[in-house]
C-alpha cells in the first residue's frame, strides 16, 4: 500500500483499515460534506484499486463473467458489475467504463490482486490482456453538480453522484491544488450512507446474495447470458425472497459513540438481550442527517419496527423491500 501524497495536505488525518492510505478528513468533516453536497471540491480515492482490460474480445468477454450487460457498452458510459461465487454470493464489486480500446475498473482497495487472479483463469482463447494498473493510475472523485473541468486524456466514470476520474498517479498534486478544497473518506462515506449504496466489505459478508442489498437493475442485468451465480439470482428473483434485506437507520443522537461495523441489531421491545435480527454494516455522521446507518436485517423484521443497534436506539427506513 503507497500512501496517497494528498496527506500532506494542510489538515490531513490519516483514515485507518481498509481506507489507508488516504486522508479520513482534512479538520472540517462537516463542512466537507457540506462542499461535497453542494458539487465543490474532490475526494481522493488513490487506495482503491485499478483495473484494466485491453483487447478486440474484452467487453465480449467480460460479459460471460459479470452480471452486467456489457456487450455492447458505448465508449464513455458508466456501468457497475459483480462477480458472483458458484452459489451466487457477492465476490468483487466493480465501478466500470469503457473507453473504446480498454475497459477501466476500480475496486476495493486489495482486492485487485484476487479479481485479476480469476480474470487470467477465465482467459481461455479470448484475446485480451488484464492488468493492474494500481501503482500508474488513481482515481480522485468530483461530486455531483460539479462543474470541474477534467483533462481530456483522463478517463471519465460519469454516474448521477458525482464522476470517477482515472489519472495518472503522478498528477495527483496537480489535480488537487486545481480542484479543492479536498473532502475526506469520511464525508465521502457519509453522502453514501445517505444515498444507500452498499459497498463490498462492509454492506456484504461471505453470504450475501445481491438481491439483500438493492443491486438487482444496478449492477446485475437480470436479461443477458450465462455466468456463475446466476442460477441463485435467477431463483431468487422468480421464486422467492432474500433472507436479509438492507435497512436505513436513523440513530439516536445523543449517543456520543457510533455503533461499529458488525454491532447487533435487536428489536427494540426485546431490548439489549433480546435475539440478533441482524447488524449494522456503517455507521457515519451526517452534516444534515445527524448519525445514520446501513444495517442488514432480516426479511421478516417488521419494517416500522423501532430497532437497537446495540445500545443506540434506532428508527429504520425501508431501501429493500421485505
Amino acid at each position: 500500500m503507497t500512501s496517497s501524497p494528498l496527506l500532506h495536505l494542510p489538515g490531513a488525518v490519516a483514515a485507518e483499515g481498509r481506507d489507508e492510505g488516504v486522508a479520513a478528513h482534512y479538520g472540517e468533516l462537516y463542512g466537507e460534506q457540506r462542499a461535497l453536497a453542494d458539487g465543490r471540491g474532490f475526494v481522493d480515492l488513490s487506495h482503491r484499486g485499478v483495473v484494466t482490460v485491453t483487447g478486440q474480445d474484452r467487453l465480449a468477454w467480460l460479459h460471460l463473467l459479470i452480471t452486467q450487460h456489457v456487450t455492447e457498452l458505448p465508449p464513455g458510459q458508466a456501468t457497475e458489475a459483480l462477480i458472483l461465487s458458484a452459489n451466487g454470493h457477492i465476490e468483487h464489486q466493480l465501478y466500470l467504463v469503457d473507453d473504446g480500446e480498454t475497459t477501466w475498473a476500480h475496486v476495493e482497495p486489495g482486492t485487485q490482486g484476487e479479481l485479476i487472479a480469476y480474470l487470467e483463469s477465465m482467459k481461455f482463447f479470448y484475446r485480451v490482456e488484464v492488468a493492474d494498473a494500481t501503482a500508474d493510475f488513481a482515481v480522485v472523485h468530483l461530486p455531483a453538480g460539479s462543474i470541474a473541468e477534467t483533462d481530456k486524456e483522463h478517463v471519465v466514470r460519469e454516474t448521477p453522484y458525482g464522476r470517477d476520474v482515472f489519472l495518472p498517479r503522478g498528477a495527483l498534486e496537480a489535480f488537487a491544488a486545481a480542484h479543492g478544497p479536498a473532502a475526506g473518506l469520511l464525508a465521502y462515506e457519509a453522502l453514501r450512507v445517505e444515498a444507500h449504496r452498499p459497498r463490498l466489505g462492509l454492506e456484504t459478508d461471505h453470504r450475501t446474495i445481491p438481491h439483500e442489498i438493492g443491486l438487482i437493475g444496478t449492477a446485475v442485468h437480470l436479461q443477458k447470458g450465462c455466468y456463475r451465480g446466476q442460477e441463485t439470482v435467477a431463483r431468487v428473483h422468480n421464486l422467492g425472497k432474500p433472507p436479509r434485506r438492507l435497512v436505513f437507520l436513523h440513530l439516536d443522537g445523543s449517543e456520543v459513540l457510533l455503533p461499529g461495523h458488525g454491532t447487533p441489531v435487536r428489536l427494540a421491545a426485546d431490548g439489549e438481550d433480546g435475539r440478533q435480527l441482524g447488524f449494522i454494516t456503517t455507521a457515519v455522521r451526517h452534516h444534515e442527517l445527524g448519525p445514520i446507518a446501513l444495517a442488514l436485517v432480516k426479511r421478516n423484521v417488521p419494517v416500522d419496527a423501532p430497532l437497537l443497534a446495540g445500545t443506540t436506539p434506532a428508527a429504520q427506513e425501508v431501501v429493500v423491500a421485505p
